[in-house]
């Protein structure tokens, strides 16, 4: 190996090293909304260095590092979806990345209530299939602009609005669902209550 190949490639290490820690955090959080599983997201980010680190030599710079960074987690998550379909996508609250933290302050039947929406958000999250999935992340939760979440996804900004539509329009009928559910028995509890 010649000096300059081995400055090239101590170069590219310290490259990838630096994007390792400055996307570490960026990496899991999609990986952990796409898969719903600490492991399996842990798992995706693991083979989404492995095809960055790769791929390095190749990035010419045409797009932002972390949007081609989003685009091999996100196809590496949805490698590990494709691979596994049958497995359960549930998550428990102590693994969740960025739980919520309730005030003591407040009562415990809002923290039931805050709970349990976030439960039935998770699950309509869950339920969504994988493309419409990555759409409603990238645009909704990682806050890419719709034409950031497109190119990440490596697809036209017409059908990145598609699928951001029809994520929202299935997301929005679960917790109309949920919240049809609430109503109708939130007057039962209150005769309970008072007979």
């Amino acid at each position: 190996m010649s000096s300059q190949e081995e400055t090239t490639a101590a170069d590219l290490e310290r490259a990838f090293t630096e994007i390792v820690e400055q996307y570490s955090d960026l990496a899991y959080s999609v990986a952990i909304r796409m898969l719903r599983n600490a492991e399996d997201a842990e798992d995706a980010v693991q083979e989404a260095y492995i095809s960055a680190f790769k791929a390095l030599p190749k990035f010419k710079g045409q797009s932002k590092l972390s949007t081609w960074l989003y685009r091999i987690v996100v196809n590496a998550c949805l490698m590990k979806i494709r691979k596994d379909k049958s497995r359960a996508k549930y998550i428990s609250e102590k693994n969740f990345d960025d739980a919520i933290v309730y005030d003591w302050k407040n009562d415990p039947e809002d923290a039931a209530v805050n709970s349990e929406l976030r439960s039935n958000l998770e699950e309509g999250l869950d339920r969504l299939p994988p493309d419409l999935r990555a759409a409603l992340v990238l645009r909704d939760i990682q806050g890419l602009s719709t034409e950031e979440a497109a190119e990440a996804l490596n697809i036209s900004i017409a059908s990145m609005k598609s699928r951001l539509h029809r994520a929202r329009v299935q997301l929005r009928k679960r917790l109309d669902e949920y919240a049809a559910l609430s109503r109708s028995t939130a007057p039962e509890a209150e005769v309970d209550a008072g007979g």
